[in-house]
């Protein structure tokens, strides 16, 4: 199924749901609904922000959900179920395609790369793209960013994913590690702290990044209807300070610190693993280092979804990318 079609599907249900609209508030602090679209060590500067007290400087509560997968967070979102998510800019364009009356507009950025690694099963010392072909590779699931950022990278390097492999695309994204654990596959796209832990293994090994290989794009970032931006103007713009003052945080600090500061929210994985993930995403600039989202990025973005095949519609940067706050909170 289209990730267009899977949406309009979310906005059905989202017809059906009778969810509150809007943060509460006491005299001193607002409460803004956070979903999340998973837990993930590719957005410590969101962690960052609340362990830190960045948003407690703000004036900010942060209730945070994991409402895992991009189905899901965007009908918490669109049927008041939240305030903001933290979920892919793609969403926001399948939703637009929809004609929705209350589109999901993209006002923060938090992830500017691909956040999946390859991992081979045996040891290489001198990888070349090459070597897929022929090969048994697993992908991720179809329409989902990291299958479509995948297939791009693929075609970049002269690899038809359809024909010049064996693709393998039917495992469900929770299952995809246990499956090249247990034999499946010569090569995997798999998302940190799983690629460290499979090397810590003996499993696999990281021979790539799928991030620094398919450039900037808007991966991961905060959204909110257009009704919720225009009525909580004031909200918006302190919930991008304490981002970027994460953000600017995270950027100065050592990767121990901020393996520290984002352990409550990772209590099963080892401190060490960690720091081992925060230093892979940080080393490459997985991590937005402002909220404004670049409109080269935005297009990086639309460029990839069009060669999946999986882009509704051309939508311009200014419909869906709200940049105000952004800007104002940078000056």
């Amino acid at each position: 199924m289209k990730g267009s079609s899977k949406i309009f599907l979310i906005l059905l249900t989202a017809v059906s749901m009778l969810f509150f609209v809007g943060c509460s508030s006491d005299d001193d602090t607002d409460t803004v609904r956070l979903a999340e679209v998973t837990r993930s060590i590719f957005y410590a500067p969101q962690y960052v922000a609340i362990s830190e007290g960045f948003f407690e400087e703000e004036g900010i509560k942060v209730d945070l959900t994991t409402t895992w997968g991009g189905d899901n967070t965007m009908t918490t979102l669109l049927a008041g179920g939240a305030d903001i998510a933290l979920v892919g800019a793609e969403t926001s364009i399948y939703v637009y395609a929809q004609e929705a009356n209350d589109p999901a507009i993209n006002f923060a950025a938090l992830t500017q790369q691909d956040g999946t690694f390859l991992v081979s099963r045996e040891k290489i010392s001198n990888f070349d793209w090459e070597m897929l072909k022929g090969s048994t590779f697993l992908g991720q699931r179809i329409g989902g960013m990291p299958q479509m950022v995948g297939e791009h990278v693929l075609r970049k390097h002269g690899i038809d994913p359809h024909r010049d492999l064996n693709l393998i695309q039917n495992i469900d994204f929770g299952n995809i590690p246990s499956a090249f654990a247990s034999g499946t596959g010569d090569y995997v796209q798999l998302f940190e702290p799983t690629a460290t832990q499979f090397e810590l293994d003996g499993i696999g090994h990281i021979v790539a990044s799928f991030g620094i290989e398919s450039g900037t794009v808007p991966y991961t970032g905060f959204m909110a209807k257009e009704s919720f931006i225009k009525n909580n103007r004031d909200v918006i713009e302190r919930f991008t300070r304490a981002l970027y003052k994460a953000q600017q945080w995270v950027e100065s600090s050592s990767n121990e610190e901020i393996a520290r500061s984002i352990q409550p929210f990772f209590s099963d994985t080892d401190i060490e693993i960690i720091e081992n993930v925060v230093h892979n995403y940080k080393s490459q600039g997985s991590y937005a280092t402002t909220p404004r989202i670049k409109e080269e990025a935005w297009e990086n973005l639309q460029q990839i979804m069009d060669q999946a095949g999986e882009l509704p519609m051309k939508v311009e940067y200014e419909k869906l990318v709200n940049t105000k706050f952004a800007d104002k909170v940078m000056e």
